[in-house]
């Protein structure tokens, strides 16, 4: 899988629009933080490719089971400190990386 073209396509259409970025569109999170979507993307992809439904509630259950319960930052699947302030970014944004993926893979993004 060349990844390359999936984080490309993800600096390009959500790290933009981080709340996470600056005004020009740059990530402002220090050294000791972590962004979860460039942190997770391989798997993003994998789950997104994987998965054998276009319903969002069941793509987020899917990543709910196979990320966030993995994450250092969730007590479980259901409990995130993060989620709950709703500052993380994977979960924000989760259907628009599902949208550029998608894009990616269609060609509509390059």
């Amino acid at each position: 899988m060349e990844t390359i073209k999936y984080i490309n396509a993800i600096r390009k259409n959500i790290c933009e629009i981080c709340c996470d970025s600056d005004e020009e569109g740059k990530c402002s999170l220090s050294k000791g933080e972590i962004c979860a979507v460039e942190n997770y993307l391989p798997q993003i992809i994998r789950l997104i490719h994987q998965s054998n439904t276009d319903d969002i509630n069941k793509q987020y259950e899917i990543l709910r089971d196979e990320i966030c319960a993995k994450c250092r930052t969730s007590e479980s699947k259901d409990k995130c400190y993060l989620r709950e302030e709703v500052n993380c970014s994977l979960d924000r944004y989760f259907p628009l990386i599902i949208e550029t993926i998608r894009k990616v893979d269609s060609g509509k993004i390059i």
